[in-house]
């Protein structure tokens, strides 16, 4: 089925691509994959092929044909051929010392990838050999530096092609050059647009939308697979699944990577459930995929799916037990079981495998936090930002921990940047909201408490908070305000009432009922603390109170409106409650 994406492009200037040619599209994808390969770009490659099984199969005679050679790909084929069986067995530096003096493009780029290679190659050997929770691993790729240079001059004397230009901005990010590198990266597109590697590579340079709309990318059919991947990794989501529906529509329903690209969407916005569903049907599609097992098994746990977990542990193993996403689901299985030594153990574990590994870094964090030991935690927390700066789950764990170090600037610091990734998670605002009330900056909490609730408050603790301030500040019609609207909220859900706050909201508001003289009211709510057990003894004196001062013929108040009405299955059956006006709380709202 062929399309249109009608999803309006970020890039200015920039058309909807056109996805009606699928055969064409198909035999690009075809011919890019197996370019990647020879240069042994295995990712980009798989990347492509993936994408090409998706599409419909061509017929013979319009497969597309095999490369042309140049002179200089004669010239050099010998030593390439011999190289690049080198290469496919890691051998990088007897790679490139038989490509010394190649000319041609393919040749060239393999020499400069095996160098580059073997720099990373001794860099992570290193690092595994001086990995620890406490050490920071400062280990360089010596080789970088003279890369730099050498594809510097080839830049400028235009002799680049969209493969040496990726790999100059590769080296460039690792320099920390990331300016110069989105410039390379944004030129290795345009030079070729169909090589998924840079795509990617650029990704992971870009921090918001705004800068986003400042490239000038090339308009073309892969531009919007781009966006629909920077998009979820800015947490735009909504942006992201309507660009992964509109590919869907083109033509892409049957491609396993946006299928497991949409489920790692879901899994970000917390719809714990849809993502679920989306990556069990990725699983019957492609059972011995291994990519994304790793947050597959993060669901699982936030489930406390113990059988489920342990099965996808037992079956990620079978397939192979020496990739790092294997060893995360074993230390979430692990971690699920409270056995954190061993979870830990199978984190770094991963972490040997790949020390760049993001997840990792940041799950050995949790597992550290739950062995109390805040120090390693705190390293393992800055490797993963070192790795990806947008990992907001990273900077949420360091405020975690300095707040049990009882640092509230520092944990205020790292609260904001979760924040400023997450702005619409309820956890971090609440989170911030509880830093503000330790260093006394009270009209901040409740903007923060308020906040939290607006955006939906996921851990229904938000508007308690907020309660517990305004009663703290004896401002006791406004937190009677909001436990109502709390009981309310937790009512409304189905959920069963064991909420530990539950009890908490219906004695402060029976309490707030008598002194106001509301008899019917405090008697309900009264009443409801009677099912709690921590309040059930003063639930049951101040029903005998409220008994008392009627039968000595005090009457109900009419002066004083209640805050909110009582949910009806709250009220006592014979208690006519009183229609007020709604919750006002305008004057904190940020």
């Amino acid at each position: 089925m062929a399309a249109t994406t009608t999803a309006p492009a970020v890039v200015a200037g920039s058309t909807s691509a056109d996805f009606s040619d699928l055969r064409g599209i198909k035999k690009q994808l075809l011919d890019v994959a197996e370019r990647s390969r020879e240069r042994g770009l295995q990712h980009s490659g798989k990347w492509a092929s993936e994408l090409a099984f998706a599409l419909d199969p061509l017929p013979f005679n319009e497969l597309p044909p095999a490369p042309e050679l140049t002179e200089e790909d004669a010239r050099d084929l010998d030593a390439y051929t011999l190289a690049k069986s080198y290469f496919d067995l890691k051998e990088y530096d007897r790679a490139a010392y038989f490509l010394r003096g190649c000319k041609s493009q393919k040749a060239y780029f393999l020499y400069m990838y095996s160098r580059y290679l073997s720099g990373e190659k001794k860099k992570d050997d290193e690092t595994v050999d001086s990995l620890g929770p406490l050490e920071k691993g400062q280990v360089k790729n010596e080789v970088l530096r003279e890369l730099r240079v050498e594809l510097s001059k080839k830049r400028k004397a235009r002799e680049l092609d969209g493969f040496g230009l990726y790999l100059y901005g590769v080296v460039l990010r690792k320099l920390d050059l990331v300016k110069e590198a989105i410039d390379v990266f944004v030129e290795a597109t345009h030079v070729l647009p169909l090589h998924w590697g840079a795509w990617l590579e650029l990704c992971n340079l870009i921090t918001d939308k705004e800068m986003l709309k400042f490239l000038s990318l090339p308009d073309t059919w892969i531009k919007e697979f781009f966006l629909a991947h920077i998009y979820t990794e800015l947490q735009l989501i909504d942006e992201a699944l309507q660009k992964y529906q509109s590919l869907i529509d083109a033509g892409f329903s049957k491609s396993t990577y946006i299928i497991s690209q949409i489920a790692v969407a879901y899994h970000n916005i917390r719809d714990i459930d849809k993502a679920l569903s989306i990556f069990n049907e990725l699983r019957k599609q492609d059972p011995y995929r291994i990519e994304n097992m790793d947050t597959f098994s993060n669901l699982l746990y936030v489930r406390s799916m113990k059988p489920e977990l342990s099965y996808l542990a037992h079956n990620l193993c079978e397939i192979d037990k020496y990739r790092v996403e294997t060893c995360c689901v074993i230390g979430n299985y692990y971690s699920l079981r409270s056995q954190h030594e061993k979870a830990a153990l199978y984190f770094q574990r991963a972490l040997k495998l790949n020390p760049r590994y993001l997840g990792a870094w940041t799950l050995m964090g949790h597992e550290y936090m739950e062995m109390k030991n805040t120090s390693a935690a705190i390293q393992a927390y800055r490797h993963a930002i070192e790795v990806n700066k947008r990992d907001y789950r990273a900077w949420y764990g360091l405020g975690q921990t300095y707040e049990i170090l009882k640092m509230p600037f520092y944990c205020l610091y790292y609260y904001r940047r979760a924040h400023q990734l997450r702005p619409n998670d309820s956890r971090m605002l609440v989170a911030l909201g509880e830093c503000y009330e330790k260093l006394n900056q009270l009209v901040e909490a409740k903007k923060c408490y308020w906040r939290a609730y607006a955006v939906g408050d996921v851990e229904k603790m938000a508007l308690v908070k907020l309660a517990k301030l305004h009663e703290q500040l004896n401002e006791s019609e406004q937190a009677a305000q909001c436990y109502i609207k709390y009981i309310q909220d937790i009512y409304s859900c189905g959920e069963i009432v064991e909420h530990l706050e539950v009890s908490t909201a219906f004695r402060y508001l029976a309490q707030y009922y008598f002194k106001c003289k509301l008899w019917d009211e405090a008697s309900a709510c009264a009443q409801k603390c009677c099912a709690f057990n921590d309040t059930r003894e003063e639930g049951k004196a101040l029903l005998r109170q409220i008994l008392q001062l009627r039968n000595q013929g005090e009457t109900s108040s009419t002066e004083i409106a209640t805050p909110f009405l009582l949910p009806s299955s709250l009220s006592a059956n014979n208690t006519p409650t009183r229609r007020v006006s709604p919750l006002n709380l305008s004057n904190i709202t940020p």
